[in-house]
């Protein structure tokens, strides 16, 4: 396909006077924040960043864009892995950032729900639900940073999504703001509503595509009255599954966390993470980090993992193992789970992959990924990890020891064929919780079926007629 033709400078005027001066941005100083991603794959220019206080300032944006023609790309804490929230080369590109709708609107503890503007922070999501008496079970390592339509644009998904489910199952109803400037008022507290097509379900998972999320009505969860947190040493990804079996069959719901490791992923966190430190006495090849819930007390928490330690020393699958004995353990404990990619970064290049297969084929997947990935670089270090318990690897690849990490880096692509091959042919995803954006659009119309590229690019031009919004995120952009 050909690219999008660049899009005309946009009347800044017009849009500082829906905003506001104070609020329509065009210093480039207080712009550049905006226009890199954390990984620094995608860094281009814009020329006006506009931060609208309500539903009805965004409206009035969107419906002026349609008429100028001006592309608006939605910004919500810029976490995001894939660009699907920045600027793409060569065009005049408005960033729409959604910070100032930061209001928690209504919490029903009776009913389970919190209805939160675009712009609120997830870890004052969670915070609001804790003060309340309830729990918002999303966990994710940029929590302090990341936003809630930005979290609903991606389909989120973090270390709860084995009990919990990714924010798709987390939200109840949806406020969106379309091209046109409409407003679309779907904030239903309702857990039960089949009156016609889900459109809440388009939104989530869009990347901004489609429209601009505003508010979001969310499922809170009662707070678990027990819970216990281990870190396990095992031998291979296979004696993980074992393990997770065991744990599924003897805590069932209550399992809320299984997360896999290998060995040199807590090597770098205790490297360069402060006050990182090694848990247990001696180094094991892989680690489970297990996490039961239960609705009733802390006995019973504790009694559903004795029964899990009892069955899976019997099997002979647990090396070794520490248990939290403290709140404050238990964060440690997570710490080096979440600090995992950023304990990367000071180990030169790294190249990517968030993906998922069947979780009965995890093991399969890395044994096949690692022997092919080394074939092609001898001396890459795997560091695999991730969500074992639904199958959601986070296949990184730190560069050899001692390269040129603009070389290594250089064969991102070429990496990320290799693996993704062998996900597909395992029936798996090449994007199991990160998006598409631009970093996957491509390999995204090479892998799906014709005809569901079509229908995706049948219901994009349904609702964006004029191509105004995050124009080829996602999907490539359509010929003139």
């Amino acid at each position: 396909m050909s690219a999008q033709p660049p899009s005309p400078v946009p009347p800044i005027e017009r849009f500082a006077a829906i905003v506001g001066a104070r609020h329509a941005i065009t210093d480039a100083q207080e712009i550049a924040p905006h226009l890199i991603e954390p990984r620094g794959l995608y860094h281009d220019a814009s020329p006006l960043l506009l931060r609208p206080g309500s539903r009805e300032e965004v409206a009035e944006i969107l419906k002026l864009a349609s008429a100028t023609g001006t592309i608006i790309v939605p910004q919500g804490g810029n976490t995001g892995l894939t660009g699907a929230q920045v600027p793409q080369q060569g065009r005049s590109e408005v960033i729409l950032s959604l910070s100032r709708l930061n209001r928690i609107r209504d919490i029903d503890a009776i009913g389970g729900t919190l209805t939160s503007e675009a712009g609120v922070v997830l870890a004052s999501v969670q915070e609001a639900a804790e003060t309340a008496g309830m729990m918002f079970p999303l966990s994710l390592a940029s929590e302090g940073s990341c936003q809630v339509g930005g979290i609903l644009s991606t389909n989120a998904g973090g270390t709860a999504v084995l009990a919990h489910g990714s924010m798709r199952h987390l939200c109840l109803g949806l406020e969106v703001v379309l091209p046109s400037g409409d407003i679309w008022n779907g904030l239903r507290q309702l857990k039960k509503d089949n009156t016609g097509y889900d459109l809440r379900d388009l939104f989530i998972g869009a990347e901004g595509t489609l429209g601009v999320i505003t508010a979001a009505v969310l499922k809170l969860a009662p707070r678990p009255r027990g819970r216990q947190t281990v870190l396990i040493g095992v031998d291979d990804p296979a004696a993980a599954l074992a393990l997770f079996r065991i744990a599924a069959d003897i805590c069932g719901s209550s399992l809320t966390g299984f997360e896999l490791m290998p060995r040199i992923a807590l090597d770098f966190v205790i490297r360069h993470t402060e006050g990182g430190r090694d848990p247990l006495s001696a180094a094991h090849p892989w680690y489970a980090l297990v996490e039961i819930s239960s609705g009733q007390s802390e006995e019973a928490a504790r009694g559903l993992l004795e029964t899990l330690f009892i069955d899976a020393d019997d099997k002979g699958l647990v090396r070794d193992a520490v248990a939290a004995e403290s709140e404050a353990q238990r964060g440690e404990l997570w710490q080096l789970r979440e600090a995992i990619s950023d304990a990367q970064k000071p180990e030169g290049g790294s190249i990517k992959h968030d993906v998922s297969v069947p979780v009965a084929r995890v093991p399969a997947f890395l044994a096949a990924a690692d022997k092919a990935v080394l074939a092609a670089i001898p001396a890459a270090r795997i560091v695999a990890f991730g969500h074992m318990g639904d199958g959601n690897i986070h296949y990184n690849i730190s560069q050899p020891v001692g390269a040129d990490k603009q070389a290594f880096l250089a064969r991102w692509r070429e990496v990320n064929a290799i693996v993704h091959a062998i996900v597909i042919d395992m029936n798996g995803s090449i994007s199991a919780e990160h998006g598409i954006g631009q970093l996957k659009r491509d390999e995204l119309a090479s892998i799906r079926q014709p005809i569901e590229i079509d229908l995706m690019a049948r219901i994009k031009a349904a609702f964006d007629p004029a191509g105004i919004l995050n124009p080829g995120k996602v999907l490539a952009p359509r010929r003139p």
